[in-house]
């Protein structure tokens, strides 16, 4: 298998393609008729291996090589976000409300155009799969497509994700050892009193004065500092309820979401005993009950050694530019769960300085990244695998 050459009708089929997918995004865990176009796509060129359902609605492909040899993962998610789109592309998302405004329809087309390539010629040993996974957004697929008993033949001993990133200058890929993307949490907090009537609160346990004092005192968690700081902690409050929308009720009840952040996962461990602690000392200063819940779990995600140099080698034999600069970023990427399986590589590729920011309702992915994607993701599966 050589660097990837891509025609220029693969170009501007794969760019239909990805713009088809830009049209109907579909949300965590429903990705449905994404999952078909995906598996309509793979089956045309001819995998040794093609699982569907992986997770839910993942999709995975598996490339054998001539020898036997190691087996490399290459991830992309499948799923949008809830956001609406005002990008004013003629693709536009034909879905009120919904939008694929963080680029994972183009990461999907990279890996369309190495299917492509490696339908076309296998690698000399080894083999290639290529994951299209489910539920990124929501820190849930990863997890799902690990403990799926389907995805157990197709276990691999490298895995390597590429993200687009506004900001960086397009085509620019960032690479370095150690942290990539950090670890986070949503932490749902449900104070329970006891309601009263508003003429007389004393009657009551309100949870208003807990509120009060939690907000500030949780945002206070956070040690802030560098990203590259190994104790860089964020904790946000991200939303907050209480009580009826009425005027002659004193409130019983009330909810905080908080974001909580942490560089690694370690740090993220002390980040929820240390925001645990704290509502439980305040909720029992107020003689509330409390029960605390978390969604949105991603763990960090970080490049190991070995993957940083195999990229940094793929990247200089292709002259394509790299550096480590902006890793680690703040977001969250829940490919970090395949590192207990493989030697993991995350890059980030950049889509303009001046793009629109991942999760704006403007975003859209430069189709560009396309052919650049693929030629790196086939440089990277070269330098493991070896050319014929």
């Amino acid at each position: 298998m050589t660097t990837p050459r891509l025609s220029n009708t693969d170009i501007d089929e794969l760019t239909a393609w990805r713009r088809a997918l830009h049209r109907h995004p579909e949300l965590s865990g429903e990705e449905v008729e994404t999952a078909r176009r995906v598996a309509t796509m793979l089956a045309a060129t001819g995998p040794e291996r093609l699982v569907t359902g992986l997770g839910g609605t993942g999709v995975a492909a598996l490339y054998e090589g001539v020898e036997p040899g190691p087996r490399v993962l290459l991830r992309c998610e499948l799923d949008a976000l809830p956001i609406q789109e005002t990008s004013g592309a003629a693709h536009a998302s034909e879905l009120p409300g919904k939008g694929h405004l963080c680029g994972h329809d183009g990461h999907m087309t990279m890996l369309a155009a190495m299917a492509r390539l490696l339908g076309r010629q296998r690698p000399p040993r080894g083999s290639v799969v290529l994951l299209f996974q489910p539920a990124e957004e929501d820190g849930a697929g990863a997890a799902r497509v690990l403990a799926d008993p389907g995805f157990e033949p197709l276990r691999p001993d490298y895995a390597f994700a590429i993200h687009n990133m506004p900001g960086m200058r397009l085509g620019h890929v960032a690479v370095n050892a150690g942290p990539g993307a950090c670890a986070s949490r949503g932490m749902r907090i449900r104070l329970t009193g006891r309601t009263a009537h508003a003429s007389q609160p004393e009657r009551g346990v309100s949870p208003m004065p807990a509120m009060a004092a939690l907000m500030p005192a949780l945002t206070a968690l956070g040690s802030g500092g560098a990203e590259t700081g190994g104790n860089f902690a964020l904790a946000t409050v991200t939303h907050a309820r209480m009580g009826e929308p009425a005027f002659g009720i004193a409130p019983g009840e009330a909810e905080i979401f908080v974001t909580l952040r942490a560089l690694s996962d370690p740090r993220m461990d002390r980040l929820v005993t240390e925001a645990e602690t704290l509502v439980a000392t305040e909720a029992a200063a107020h003689g509330l009950a409390v029960e605390i819940g978390y969604e949105d779990v991603f763990l960090t995600t970080s490049t190991d050694a070995e993957a940083a140099v195999i990229v940094t080698r793929a990247l200089d034999r292709i002259g394509r530019p790299h550096g480590p600069e902006p890793l680690p970023m703040r977001a969250s990427e829940d490919f970090g769960r395949f590192g207990a399986e493989a030697v993991l590589g995350f890059l980030l590729l950049g889509s303009g300085e001046d793009h629109p920011a991942l999760h704006n309702p403007d975003f859209d992915f430069p189709d560009d990244l396309i052919p650049i994607g693929a030629t790196i993701f086939s440089a990277i599966v070269e330098e493991i695998l070896g050319t014929p």
